[in-house]
């Protein structure tokens, strides 16, 4: 047998998502069901299982009988960073909020009253809470498939100064199910790979400066943005193909990092920084960053609508600029977070 002088590329690998209805159960590609993430960094899952390799009592060496490996037990974690696109985004927000659209389309919440959220094998059905994730190897009938996955992290990002401030974002999605392999035959023609500019979002949408607001003070002039949800799992259960329950039950956090140029608006947060209280973290304090004062279905929207001050920083560039962060909290009835798209 001769060897294979073939090589690939990491680029050339191909990270596809699909909501899955049943636990357990890989989502069929009918009807395009599978959207292609558009990556330019894929973080490959690790393969290693659990491996035990001390040596027993009666020998100073490894025996063969001492191995012992198993893969059941073991949680997957695969990292993807790209850019943000509509079909995908929707699939990203809907899974890490755990809640489909709201009454408005396109609009995705957690609620700040929201309790446990848990799936696994009785469920009859999970739709919008677990997803399927297919790595697309470029080697035939050698693609990778991962069912059960839910996004424990999910960070939607722009900066001024690159890609013309289009939003970028970077995902962690983790399952305790084992991993299957997939012929190409079982793909078809079931994955959108298209990535037309409409379906692209740009912090330039946010032309109105009355709603461009972080902790009660808009007006903002910006370079950057990060807002960061987290909503994370844990794995209980055991079967012959791995963890049974995937339940979120961690505290879920939304955060929003901001560059704005110092001036004579943004001034204030300094002493808002210094002074704040408990009683502080009011609607007044609210965080927004949209085209207008509600958030529409098809514009990427950002609202916050309680948040303490986490951090106010002089940024010193060649322009004076405040690095800004706050952190979403509830009141009880009103959403933390609320992102549309």
């Amino acid at each position: 047998m001769a060897i294979n002088t073939a090589a690939f590329s990491p680029k050339q690998f191909q990270v596809a998502i699909a909501e899955q209805d049943a636990f357990g159960t890989i989502e069929a590609d009918g009807g395009n069901a599978y959207h292609a993430l558009d990556v330019d960094s894929v973080g490959f899952p690790s393969l290693n299982p659990t491996q035990v390799l001390d040596v027993r009592s009666g020998s100073r060496v490894l025996q063969k009988e001492d191995f012992f490996q198993d893969v059941k037990a073991s949680v997957k974690e695969i990292s993807v960073s790209g850019t943000a696109t509509t079909d995908a985004l929707d699939l990203l927000l809907e899974n890490i909020t755990g809640e489909a659209e709201g009454s408005a389309t396109g609009v995705y919440s957690f609620a700040s009253n929201a309790g446990v959220q848990s799936v696994g094998k009785s469920d009859s059905s999970q739709a919008g809470t677990l997803l399927s994730l297919i790595m697309v190897s470029p080697l035939s009938n050698s693609d990778l498939a991962f069912k059960d996955c839910v996004v424990t992290s999910l960070t939607l990002n722009g900066d001024a100064t690159t890609e013309g401030g289009r939003v970028k974002f970077s995902a962690t999605f983790q399952t305790g199910t084992l991993a299957e392999d997939l012929s190409d035959a079982n793909l078809g023609s079931g994955i959108d790979t298209a990535f037309g500019a409409d379906e692209n979002y740009f912090m330039s949408a946010w032309s109105d400066v009355e709603y461009r607001k972080i902790y009660g003070v808009d007006d903002l002039v910006m370079s950057s943005f990060s807002l960061t949800l987290e909503n994370p799992a844990t794995f209980s259960g055991l079967s012959s193909t791995g963890y049974e329950v995937v339940s979120r039950a961690g505290e879920f956090s939304a955060t929003l990092d901001v560059t704005a140029k110092y001036d004579v608006n943004t001034e204030p947060l300094i002493a808002s920084f210094n002074n704040q209280t408990q009683e502080g973290a009011t609607a007044s304090q609210a965080t927004i960053l949209n085209n207008d004062g509600s958030l529409n279905n098809g514009a990427f929207g950002i609202k916050i609508d309680k948040s303490i001050l986490t951090n106010v920083a002089f940024n010193e560039g060649d322009v004076m600029m405040l690095d800004i962060s706050v952190k979403a909290v509830g009141d009880g009835s009103n959403a933390l977070v609320e992102v549309a798209c």
